[in-house]
C-alpha cells in the first residue's frame, strides 16, 4: 500500500478519538497493529479501513471493558459480541451496587452518627409506590434531580413525587406506625429502586433520616441506604396548588384506553372527548380514529399528547378505570385512579397545533 494512502500515527490519533500513546500501547499488546512501520524511521502508519477498529477499541474501553474482553469483542461475531458487552455490563452494574451497598455502611460506621427515626411504612405497599412513582423520571446531562425520588413525611402521611418536567407523579402512603418526626428530602432513583427489590419481602420497613441519605431499616435483612441529591427540586407543591379549574371529567375503562394508545400508528396522539365518549386520533388525520367507551361530563375538548407522556401515566394508574380531569388543551391533565386518589399523574399536553 502506497505511503499516499496511510495516515500517520498523529492524524489516525484525531480520526479515531485515540492517543498517540494509547495507539503505540494497544499496537504493542496486538489489538491494533499499525498497517505499516518504516523499517528506517520507525514510524507508524495506519488505513483508513481501520478507524471503524480502532473507534470499536476506544468505546469498549470507555466502559471499561479490560484487554482480554477487548479482546474477544473484536474477534467475535455480532451475536457473540452483544453477550459478551450485555455480561460486562451486568457486571459492572452489579459492582456499582456492590460499592454503593458497602458505602453506605462505611457512612453508617463513620463517627458513629445516630440515625433520626422518621416513620415505618409496610414494605410492599412502599415497593409498589416507589416502581409507579419513578415511572416520571428521566436522565438529562446536567440534571440529577429529575432522576431522583422525592420523599415528604409529615404527621399524617409520607409522600413520594418525581417528575421529568412533562409528567409529575406522587403517591400518598399511610404510615403504619405513626411519623416520630416530619421530613423532607429528595433521594437517588436507582438506588431507591434498587431498593424495592429487596423492601417488597419485608412486612415492615423503618424509615431514617441519615447524613446525606435515607436509611432503610428491615428486621433480618440488611439495611438500605439511598444518598440524598443536593439540586433544588422541581417546585411541585406550587404547581399542585396552581392547577386550574376542571372543565371536563373522562371515566374510562384502563386496558382499552392503553390498548388504542399501543396500536395508534404515530409519535403524537390527540383525544377526541365529547358526550358521546372519546376518540383515540391521529395527529395528522391520515388515520382512523379508535373510539373509546367513556364517561364524560363538562365541554367537548381536543387535546394532544406524546406518547411517551400520555402512555406511562395511564400505565401507572391503579385499578381497571382511570379518570382524567382535564383542564384545557394547554394545561396539565391529571390523571389517577376512579376509584382510589392516593397515586396522581400530572401530564402535561403538547401545545395547540405544536407537531415538532
Amino acid at each position: 500500500m502506497p505511503n499516499s494512502e496511510l495516515m500517520p500515527i498523529g492524524v489516525f490519533a484525531r480520526r479515531s478519538g485515540l492517543t498517540p500513546s494509547a495507539l503505540r500501547f494497544y499496537a504493542d499488546s496486538g489489538l491494533l497493529p499499525p498497517a505499516e512501520v518504516d523499517p528506517t524511521s520507525g514510524y507508524r502508519y495506519y488505513s483508513a479501513d481501520q478507524v471503524v477498529r480502532a473507534t470499536v477499541l476506544r468505546r469498549l474501553r470507555e466502559i471499561a471493558m479490560p484487554l482480554a474482553g477487548v479482546e474477544a469483542v473484536l474477534g467475535s461475531g455480532t451475536d457473540e459480541a452483544f453477550r459478551l458487552l450485555d455480561e460486562h455490563v451486568s457486571k459492572v452494574a452489579e459492582d456499582a451496587a456492590a460499592a454503593r451497598r458497602k458505602a453506605a455502611v462505611v457512612k453508617s460506621a463513620l463517627g458513629n452518627v445516630p440515625s433520626l427515626p422518621i416513620t415505618a411504612l409496610k414494605g410492599p405497599v412502599l415497593a409498589d409506590a416507589v416502581e409507579q412513582v419513578l415511572t416520571a423520571t428521566a436522565r438529562e446531562p446536567g440534571l440529577p434531580v429529575l432522576a431522583g425520588l422525592r420523599v415528604e413525611a409529615d404527621h399524617e402521611a409520607v409522600t413520594l413525587t418525581a417528575t421529568d418536567r412533562y409528567r409529575l407523579s406522587t403517591r400518598t402512603l399511610v404510615p403504619a406506625e405513626p411519623p416520630a418526626r416530619t421530613w423532607a428530602g429528595t433521594v437517588d432513583g436507582d438506588e431507591m429502586r434498587a431498593a424495592a427489590a429487596e423492601i417488597r419481602r419485608s412486612p415492615l420497613v423503618r424509615l431514617e433520616a441519615v447524613p446525606h441519605g435515607l436509611r432503610l431499616r428491615t428486621a433480618g435483612r440488611e439495611d438500605r441506604y439511598c444518598r440524598s441529591l443536593t439540586e433544588e427540586f422541581p417546585g411541585h407543591r406550587l404547581m399542585l396548588a396552581s392547577l386550574g379549574e376542571v372543565t371536563t371529567r373522562v371515566t374510562a375503562s384502563k386496558e382499552p384506553l392503553l390498548r388504542a394508545l399501543e396500536e395508534h400508528p404515530g409519535e403524537r396522539v390527540e383525544l377526541h372527548v365529547t358526550a358521546r365518549g372519546v376518540d383515540v386520533v391521529s395527529v395528522d388525520g391520515e388515520h382512523p380514529g379508535i373510539p373509546l367507551p367513556a364517561t364524560a361530563t363538562g365541554r367537548d375538548l381536543r387535546i394532544r399528547f406524546e406518547l411517551t407522556t400520555l402512555y406511562p401515566a395511564v400505565s401507572t394508574a391503579i385499578g381497571p378505570d382511570v379518570l382524567l380531569d382535564l383542564r384545557g388543551d394547554d394545561q396539565p391533565v391529571t390523571i389517577r385512579s376512579a376509584d382510589r386518589g392516593d397515586l396522581t399523574t400530572l401530564a402535561m399536553p403538547t401545545r395547540p397545533g405544536h407537531l415538532a
